[in-house]
């Protein structure tokens, strides 16, 4: 008899296509259940491609009924109970908005999607109407028609707007639109039972949240912190065969690769307390189907806003390390054209909650796979694509051949890249707030040497501890170890004087915490901005 297993349903987020089909769910039904039992309206925000399509599916399976999906999973003893009541289920997806052809374009969009769903119901519809208007019509003809009160689950509800977080004059516009076209929900809420939204964004000014009465945001507690996302613990329970045969092909056992998979992939944090850490469930099941660690997440969505986002202001990868935020920003960070960068990219996923040293919280990155895709986005938006394929090669082959000159080479190549001026301001507000030892020179030029390091796809540190101090740079490559002390000539100092200094910092340091490390002192001379001097401790 032939083995026969579940398959990874890499991209798929309709419930009833990977149960019927034979994929792998896991289940977190349990939290539905608990919504469902409670009533009410929640909001649920979450980085793209984090599962909410999927949650939003399965609640719509739950609410018509469709027990034989819920076959061994926790909701199925709700589905059985004789008090368990079905209801119509009125589903938007807000992401299949058309916003290319400006805001006339976007609310004739969205009344097709309106249009679409009573279709879908068999509910009539007058189609002469505004979108706001045919949505209130949909959910009152829906109850009558049932004659039941309706669900509403509406999936990325902010799609439409944060498609111009780097254009505010339209995106307000978009807002306006859309808290119009969600006021329905707080007009006929006598024919509503239940209402679950789900986006990436809280909208702070003009929003849907001022619509609604008595909102439950189920986004950062911690009862809720699993619902999307998988924990180390639902990956070795629903996924033993491909980690053994992933093991397998790369040589090592499953619990080594279980370590490495939670150090590219683990770490986004969506409680206020910071106990639980969750993997992206598309970059880990693609992991799992590629049996290769790659930068899945950010190579799916539109990196390229991302990185305009990063240029337009100036911005670095390293400032946002171990930022300091408060809890009450944590709740609710602001509109994502009008927040502080820090709510941008928390709200976009790109960096998540932490335990705070200053304050009780912090942001940071997540993951391995994220940290070196920000810092491959601002690489190669300050190369081209074909020079910055051209720089990763020669670095790369710099390291494995242990080239300092190649490595100088490079690394000064890529300075002369870098519009100084763009960055410099960045540069003295993070040296403030985090009240960095360094000068603004010195953080400056390590932050962006850094960011081209891990963009090229070298496992780079910075400022590791050590009994006497923390170097600058510490990087692996093919089994070869660098480290990299770096110091800037300003104010009338010379690049030989500032590369003997750091010498002597690795002689006395840290060359004896890493006695297999190639150590190098590297000296900048600032009014060149580029690397004149260095030296090879042996």
């Amino acid at each position: 008899m032939e083995y026969s297993r579940l398959n990874l349903p890499v991209g798929i987020h309709t419930f009833e296509r990977i149960r019927k089909e034979g994929y792998i769910y896991v289940d977190k039904t349990k939290y539905l259940v608990e919504m469902i039992r409670t009533g009410g309206i929640y909001f649920l925000a979450r980085p793209r491609r984090f599962g909410k399509s999927l949650t939003v599916s399965t609640l719509e399976a739950l609410f018509l009924g469709k027990k034989e999906l819920f076959k061994g999973l926790y909701a199925e003893e709700l589905m059985n109970r004789e008090d368990f009541v079905t209801s119509p289920v009125i589903r938007l997806d807000m992401s299949a908005v058309d916003t290319d052809c400006g805001i006339s374009g976007i609310r004739e969009s969205m009344k097709e999607i309106t249009i679409e769903a009573s279709e879908s119901l068999e509910v009539d519809v007058p189609h002469n109407l505004s979108a706001s208007n045919i949505f209130r019509k949909l959910i009152i003809n829906t109850a009558r028609k049932y004659k039941q009160q309706a669900v509403i689950l509406i999936d990325e509800y902010d799609a439409p707007y944060t498609e111009f977080v780097n254009d505010p004059v339209m995106a307000d516009k978009v807002r306006a639109v859309l808290r119009d076209y969600y006021k329905q929900l707080k007009a006929n809420e006598q024919y509503i039972r239940f209402i679950f939204i789900t986006g990436i964004s809280k909208f702070a000014r003009f929003g849907v949240f001022s619509t609604l009465n008595n909102p439950e945001d189920i986004s950062l507690m911690p009862r809720y912190s699993e619902l999307c996302g998988y924990t180390h613990e639902e990956i070795i329970r629903y996924f033993p065969d491909y980690l053994e045969e992933t093991a397998i092909e790369m040589q090592i056992t499953v619990d080594d690769l279980m370590t490495k998979i939670r150090d590219y992939y683990n770490g986004f944090t969506f409680d206020r307390n910071c106990t639980t850490k969750l993997y992206n469930p598309f970059s880990t099941l693609r992991f799992l189907n590629n049996k290769e660690f790659a930068d899945f997440w950010v190579e799916s969505g539109r990196s390229k806003v991302i990185a305009d986002f990063m240029k337009h202001r100036n911005l670095t990868v390293e400032e946002f390390r171990n930022f300091p935020i408060s809890t009450d920003f944590a709740r609710s960070p602001g509109d994502m054209d009008t927040t502080p960068p820090e709510g941008f990219l928390y709200q976009s996923g790109y960096l998540t909650l932490r335990e705070g040293t200053i304050t009780d919280l912090a942001l940071d990155y997540p993951n391995t796979e994220v940290l070196n895709s920000m810092s491959a986005l601002l690489s190669k938006n300050i190369l081209t694509e074909k020079s910055y394929n051209y720089f990763q090669n020669s670095l790369l082959y710099a390291l494995v051949s242990k080239s300092i000159e190649d490595f100088v080479d490079v690394l000064n190549r890529f300075l002369s890249c870098i519009p100084y001026a763009d960055f410099s301001s960045a540069a003295k507000q993070t040296v403030k707030l985090s009240k960095s030892r360094l000068t603004v020179q010195e953080w400056l030029y390590r932050s962006n040497i850094i960011s081209f390091l891990r963009g090229c796809g070298v496992v780079t540190f910075a400022e590791v501890q050590t009994s006497l101090g923390r170097p600058d740079i510490l990087l692996t490559h093919q089994g070869h170890i660098w480290l990299v002390e770096l110091k800037v000539a300003a104010n009338g100092e010379t690049a030989k004087q500032k590369a003997e200094e750091a010498f002597r910092q690795i002689e006395e340091k840290y060359a004896k915490a890493y006695p297999e490390a190639f150590c190098v002192a590297l000296a900048i001379d600032d009014e060149k901005r580029q690397i004149t001097e260095f030296l090879v401790c042996v």
